[in-house]
């Protein structure tokens, strides 16, 4: 196995990593200040202290530290979901009906989107920093990582229910349709069984609170995005060079 296309992964992983992080520092972490003042605000006014935003030296870290491990955390992100995107694109390739390695990037980009991303964020959708009842952290991350093990499960059977529709006739929309219903069904299964987790205090802005998720939501639609296009430009233009060779050899 050759390592150029793991290579690639990595880095258009760290390309997109630094693109979601750049749309994270400019769109979310304004809200995230607003959300952590609202927060420190309220604490203050509750211990009847005038309120003094102190957090910036009283923690441990520092928010200009925290904005810094903003890019930090995506890109080490993107190196991870990087090297697996290539794994998987590695995998599938030849077994799909994409066309090119371009669709079939496309398609692995979309796919995990939906079930890593869009589907957690119906049921669990992020919240500000500061925002919520520490004592729901551990159930909530355990929810979480539940639903993202079962939406990545929930896709590969549509796939296959998919595969299965097309080989029992020759109509085109067998294998979409199938594929859509198969996941959308198991996805509300998911979505109604899983508990319900509502820890954001109900005086909290919602105007906010939604800014701030749809900005979390954004910055996953960016990262994807940049991934499925860059690794798919990456991989047609690897290509080019072997087939211009083949064309010389015949």
């Amino acid at each position: 196995m050759t390592w150029a296309p793991i290579r690639r992964g990595v880095v258009v992983g760290v390309l997109a990593g630094l693109l979601a992080g750049l749309f994270a520092y400019l769109v979310g972490e304004p809200l995230v200040q607003d959300a952590i003042d609202i927060e420190e605000s309220k604490a203050a006014a509750h211990a009847g202290l005038t309120f003094i935003p102190a957090h910036i030296s009283d923690v441990v870290v520092s928010r200009d530290a925290q904005r810094g491990g903003l890019f930090l955390g995506n890109v080490l992100y993107g190196v991870a979901m990087g090297l697996i995107f290539a794994v998987v694109f590695l995998a599938v390739r030849g077994r799909g009906r994409a066309r090119s390695d371009w669709q079939l990037s496309l398609v692995i980009a979309g796919c995990a989107f939906v079930a890593l991303v869009a589907l957690p964020f119906v049921k669990y959708p992020a919240n500000p920093p500061a925002v919520g009842d520490p004592d729901t952290i551990g159930d909530r991350t355990a929810y979480y990582v539940i639903l993202l093990v079962a939406g990545a499960l929930s896709v590969l059977a549509a796939i296959r229910v998919g595969r299965l529709a097309e080989s029992g006739g020759e109509e085109p929309w067998r294998r979409p349709l199938a594929m859509v219903l198969t996941f959308g069904v198991l996805a509300l299964v998911l979505v109604l069984a899983l508990p319900d987790v509502d820890e954001v205090p109900s005086d909290f802005p919602a105007s906010l609170l939604w800014q701030f998720r749809l900005s979390s939501l954004g910055t996953q639609l960016v990262f994807w995005t940049s991934l499925g296009i860059g690794y798919g430009i990456a991989a047609d233009r690897a290509l080019r060079p072997a087939a211009a060779r083949a064309a010389v050899t015949t």
